[in-house]
């Protein structure tokens, strides 16, 4: 089928090309003749988009409109859907079926989204490459022998298939940001706090943010204009101007300053997404912007620093997953702490136990000073090393990541490694800020990205900025050969 945009579908349901269910069959059709070489789905859902489906048609009939009238999306199998299984790709939530509706799930239905189903991810979120999942791994339409990314690598893998035109994913520590780059698609992680928790089964609470995976800047604005805002609900929801992030698109680079940093150009990056990513910088600069050397000195601590704090919340987040309340419960415990041990042990995965253990280990009475609070006062220096940055400069650029998609199970042993390859994207989950990977070029036949990181709520400048590089180049347009 073609290759749609989010914007593409606006347009064609506006001309009446064809209604939404129309579209969302198609989908559905692909869905059914195709995941099977990817993975990319845990749940359909083709009851419920067709019914979402044929009520936009309807609304568009009585001349109702809204802003995703009729487009169909795929969620994160981590945002509850009411009614339907919400499994966080782990045998712990294999049998829930969640009683509400996540902030982001509510948001989109209330525009006219329709949901084709839920995407496969590492389970709890936990991963880089969507290995970790129950449910089996998800493969790389560029190359089905290697990852995705992860651990929004099902939804990665389903759009760059063809098998949705766009879909929610959640970053904690480049979770949609390294599958887009791995993927050849856009993906926008925003401020924290611009986009609601509520009902996004929690990893690390400090850390977590959900956020749209599209093929173009113009399809993240359109989705994060309907997912952005204020929720009390959740309390670390910003009360927070939400700009026309679609109108913000024309903004152009001219005398725009983009900072470089030399950490983020070290002997671990491969040459040809160096390459890449130097050449979409100079088409940067032949559109007005300025180029800047600058210095995150403590970037080399972001990986260690994460991997304290992040296990930590996710240690304390995942206690209530205790086989007593819901989820999964061992077969005839003997007493009440074998029930506790059993389904815990049988129901979360090695990545997970390895992150609790982890997590609990820091936090315990004898380590917390040593270890999660030394971390936390680490984090305040990477923020610090971004707001003095920010001094000099509007936006940062870098590579996504240090390399492009690897073979599956060629990292999975080694959780060192593996964690290596978010290298660039988990300083900006500490410091709480936006970026964005938009894809400039190839390496090896596999898509190579381009970090942009962001102030504060500045999403709409780095939306602008990819796509007055997309009105100039065809990256995201090009189809992975798999799905030719």
């Amino acid at each position: 089928m073609p290759s749609y945009t989010v914007a593409d579908i606006i347009r064609g349901l506006d001309a009446g090309d064809y209604s939404s269910e129309e579209i969302t069959r198609q989908y559905l059709d692909a869905i059914a003749a195709r995941d099977g070489q990817y993975n990319s789905f845990i749940t359909v859902t083709p009851e419920l988009a067709i019914a979402q489906a044929q009520a936009a048609d309807n609304a568009r009939a009585r001349g109702e409109s809204s802003l995703l009238g009729g487009v169909p999306i795929a969620h994160k199998d981590i945002f509850c859907t009411d009614g339907i299984r919400t499994s966080c790709a782990s045998k712990m939530l294999d049998n829930f079926i969640a009683p509400y509706n996540a902030t982001v799930v509510e948001k989109m239905a209330a525009a006219g989204a329709v949901t084709l189903g839920k995407t496969n991810l590492d389970e709890f979120a936990m991963g880089s490459s969507n290995e970790t999942s129950f449910y089996g791994p998800v493969r790389n339409p560029w190359n089905r022998d290697c990852v995705p990314g992860g651990s929004s690598g099902g939804s990665a893998a389903a759009v760059a298939a063809g098998l949705a035109p766009a879909a929610t994913g959640t970053d904690t520590g480049g979770s949609i940001r390294q599958p887009a780059a791995l993927c050849g698609l856009t993906g926008l992680k925003p401020t924290y706090g611009r986009v609601s928790r509520y009902g996004m089964i929690a990893f690390a609470s400090s850390l977590d943010q959900g956020g749209p995976m599209a093929r173009t800047a113009e399809d993240c604005a359109i989705l994060l204009q309907t997912m952005a805002g204020f929720d009390e609900r959740d309390s670390t929801s910003m009360d927070v101007a939400i700009p026309d992030y679609r109108a913000a698109l024309d903004t152009d680079m001219r005398g725009q300053k983009i900072g470089i940093p030399k950490e983020y150009f070290s002997a671990g990056l491969d040459p040809a997404i160096g390459d890449a990513v130097h050449a979409a910088l100079a088409e940067y600069q032949k559109m007005g912007a300025e180029l800047v050397d600058i210095s995150l000195p403590h970037t080399e601590l972001a990986v260690p620093c994460y991997y304290v704090i992040a296990p930590a919340e996710a240690s304390t987040n995942l206690s209530r997953f205790d086989g007593v309340r819901y989820g999964y419960r061992c077969e005839n415990p003997s007493d009440l702490d074998d029930l506790y041990t059993r389904s815990r042990a049988e129901g979360f995965g090695d990545e997970v136990k390895r992150r609790i253990l982890v997590g609990t280990y820091a936090l315990s009475a004898g380590f917390y000073d040593a270890y999660y609070r030394k971390a936390q006062q680490i984090r305040r220096l990477i923020k610090q090393d971004f707001t003095d940055a920010f001094q000099q400069v509007d936006i940062i650029a870098g590579p996504t990541t240090p390399n492009p998609a690897f073979g599956l199970g060629e990292k999975v042993s080694d959780p060192v490694t593996m964690y290596l390859e978010d290298i660039y994207t988990i300083a900006i989950n500490l410091a709480g800020l936006p970026a964005l990977s938009l894809p400039v070029g190839l390496c090896d036949g596999k898509p190579a990205g381009l970090q942009l990181i962001g102030r504060d709520f500045d999403e709409a400048r780095l939306l602008a900025a990819a796509h007055q590089y997309q009105q100039r180049s065809d990256w995201h347009s090009r189809r992975a050969p798999d799905c030719d």
